[in-house]
């Protein structure tokens, strides 16, 4: 029987923290095993079609292709196109392919710069893949990070092609195939080829290595752009950039030999001295495998012969390879953005003296309990997910450096749909606080009164729908809060905070509950219905059996002709909902309530009504999601932002909406889990957590 969805969640959850989906261990994607689809393949001496990435048209996908080329498309694998098809021939290299018919661009400018660093390479592209006959199946597999995990890439090796010859990416050589395979493994991630169309070379670069990634932007640059693109160099960094879109998205080729809208592979940095000027020159790859800028130190500027023979015969090759070198000047000048990524954050400062330490956290905005949007909509801000950080001092050699920037935040949103082309990326930003002495010993969730009161002391700006959006920043030891946010509110998505630290850092989710406003909370409202002990057994023996005690039926009537009337909003509690609550109060375990248990349960649930009308500030009779928050803390219970999204999928209505029936329901069952698990969690010997086996609970 397949886990349920919230018990396979959180399974996930559990196994990414124990080595799974990672690298060495990836997932399997879209749940494809390929030691087994390989083994199945070799034994029955077939060789394998990929039905999850069929070879037909809807792996091409839309507007790529003319209608009468689309007919003539022929998936081939390279045994039929070529009569001698390797993997790899003479090592791996920038130089091997060019760009197709799909706009990819942006993956093969990251491709390009992946060729350089060999141990990146073979972690995303196992090179122990061949077209042997004894191992060969046509079956191959690639890696990638995705938004946080490491996934394991099937593909058979049926490539497009018209008239015999590919029509995307493509090998000079045209007996070596790794390009062709690793750019559809990647479409297939994507949905589909077309779904390649357009991107930035930063998306790739992530995907490639899962390091830590920096965006600069080239229009406004940082002081010491140079020294930071040197360091990245040293530390093995793969870097892309892209050059400003034109009046159209098509890729114009302008008088300098540039393209417009165009992404490029930054292949190399180098100082040089000219006619005794020291001057600073980058290295960028066309992914077209040709057409080169003609501007200064470009392959035929006369401005090598004034630098030395020796940087001359290193430098200068008079190609027409898609590769050339330019002034750092020119670059910030016509490229729009860099983007730098690598294994390592030691890039970020040059110093090998400090370590820096890296938290992961995934989180979700959900539409009117965790999605409050930005800080212009102040009396839901601080709804959003809040992250507690807490910075120690700089020790050591390390210390020496305490002035400059030591934090690292990104924030990345995860798609909602298989096919890249249909992400709509959402507005997003965060904002950094610095938490002051009153708040430091708060516990939960901080109040929108922290919110008016106090100002971020680090801010995204803007908002910007991009996949990522980061800030490289220096905070001085203390507590801050980081609190990420869609920029406007009721925006439902999920996403990962990365932060890096270079000093020692604790940080953790920061919800289950404020404490700050309800450590003063009003006592309950005295109800008309709720009278003494007594009226409750005159009331409870009129509806009982000889035995003095009341089934789920019974105490159905009690409930919504007598103790709840005229406060029920969706037709009164349902038989089942009966037997949960009998289930939870029949502590003698007899299957029905005696008379002790059903006073119990009535002050319970006139309390839980009392509770749930001074909530409803609305007055609407419902609880919107968002005052579903307040209820629970007035309970006297923290709730985490996990649990507050579960329960509004499990007992919200489709309108967002909570009725009374349903918030009496939620709250029996989570008080009497909140106090088993309580009890069992100093002597847990449960395979499972008290927080998962709480969820699983609520859920189920």
């Amino acid at each position: 029987m397949t886990a349920p969805g919230v018990c396979m969640s959180i399974l996930n959850a559990r196994h990414s923290k124990d080595g799974r989906r990672t690298v060495t261990n990836p997932e399997k994607f879209l749940n494809q095993d390929y030691q087994q689809l390989k083994q199945y393949c070799l034994i029955r001496r077939v060789r394998y079609i990929d039905d999850m990435f069929p070879p037909d048209k809807t792996s091409i996908g839309e507007d790529i292709l003319t209608p009468s080329d689309l007919n003539r498309v022929q998936w081939l694998r390279p045994a039929k196109i070529v009569s001698n098809p390797s993997f790899v021939v003479d090592g791996v290299s920038r130089f091997d392919f060019g760009q197709g018919m799909v706009g990819d661009c942006w993956l093969l400018a990251s491709i390009g710069a992946l060729t350089f660093q060999d141990h990146i390479f073979q972690q995303v592209v196992p090179l122990e893949q061949t077209f042997d006959d004894d191992d060969y199946c046509g079956l191959f597999h690639f890696r990638f990070w995705r938004f946080g995990r490491w996934v394991d890439v099937i593909i058979d090796d049926k490539l497009p092609t018209i008239n015999g010859r590919l029509i995307f990416v493509h090998s000079k050589d045209l007996t070596e195939f790794w390009p062709a395979l690793l750019e559809k493994a990647y479409a297939k991630v994507c949905g589909s080829y077309s779904d390649m169309n357009a991107g930035t070379p930063a998306e790739a670069l992530v995907d490639f290595t899962g390091g830590v990634h920096m965006c600069v932007n080239l229009s406004d640059p940082p002081p010491n752009l140079w020294d930071l693109m040197l360091r990245a160099g040293q530390f093995k960094s793969l870097m892309g950039c892209g050059t400003h879109q034109g009046e159209t998205s098509a890729n114009t080729v302008l008088p300098n030999g540039l393209v417009q809208g165009h992404a490029y592979g930054v292949t190399g940095v180098k100082q040089l001295v000219s006619q005794g000027t020291v001057v600073n020159l980058v290295r960028l790859w066309n992914p077209w495998g040709k057409g080169e800028w003609n501007g200064d130190w470009s392959d035929q500027s006369p401005l090598w012969q004034t630098v030395s023979p020796q940087d001359l015969e290193m430098c200068r090759e008079v190609a027409d390879d898609g590769e050339f070198w330019m002034l750092m000047e020119d670059f910030c000048k016509f490229y729009s953005e860099l983007d730098i990524c690598c294994l390592c954050p030691e890039f970020l400062d040059g110093s090998s003296s400090s370590h820096w330490n890296t938290s992961f956290y995934e989180g979700r905005w959900v539409a009117g309990t965790t999605a409050g949007g930005c800080m212009n909509y102040m009396d839901s801000f601080w709804t959003n997910p809040q992250y507690r950080v807490k910075i120690e001092s700089l020790l050591g050699d390390c210390a020496k450096t305490q002035g400059g920037k030591n934090m690292l935040v990104s924030l990345m949103q995860k798609p909602d749909k298989r096919n890249r082309r249909l992400v709509e990326n959402l507005y997003i930003g965060f904002s950094v606080f610095e938490v002051p002495d009153e708040y430091k010993r708060e516990m939960g969730k901080f109040p929108q009164s922290f919110f008016k009161t106090n100002r971020p002391v680090v801010q995204t700006k803007p908002y910007m729908d991009a996949r990522e959006v980061m800030e490289f920043m220096m905070l001085k030891p203390g507590d801050y809060l980081i609190v990420p946010s869609t920029y406007g509110p009721n925006e439902t998505a999920s996403f990962l905070l990365t932060i890096l630290a270079k000093a020692e850092t604790h940080v953790h989710e920061n919800s289950g509950g404020h404490n700050h406003e309800h450590k003063h909370a009003e006592e309950p409202m005295a109800v008309e219905n709720g009278g003494n002990d007594d009226n409750k057994k005159t009331l409870f023996r009129q509806f009982s059996d000889k035995y003095e005690e009341v089934d789920a039926e019974q105490l159905q009537k009690l409930l919504n002709e007598n103790i709840l009337k005229g406060d029920l909003k969706a037709g009164g509690f349902s038989v089942d909902a009966c037997r949960s609550m009998v289930a939870l109060m029949d502590t003698s375990v007899t299957g029905k309530l005696n008379s002790q248990e059903f006073v119990r349960l009535w002050k319970k649930v006139v309390t839980y009504k009392d509770i749930f009308f001074r909530t409803d500030v609305s007055r609407t009779g419902t609880l919107s999601l968002s005052e579903l928050r307040n209820a629970i803390m007035a309970i006297g219970m923290r709730v985490s932002d996990d649990m507050l999204n579960l329960m509004a999928l499990r007992y919200g209505a489709s309108t967002g909406h909570m009725t009374l029936e349903s918030f009496i329901s939620l709250v029996l069952r989570f008080e009497c889990m909140y106090k088993i698990f309580k009890q069992l969690s100093d002597g847990m010997t449960m395979a499972l957590r008290e927080s998962e086996w709480m969820y699983i609970s609520m859920y189920t």
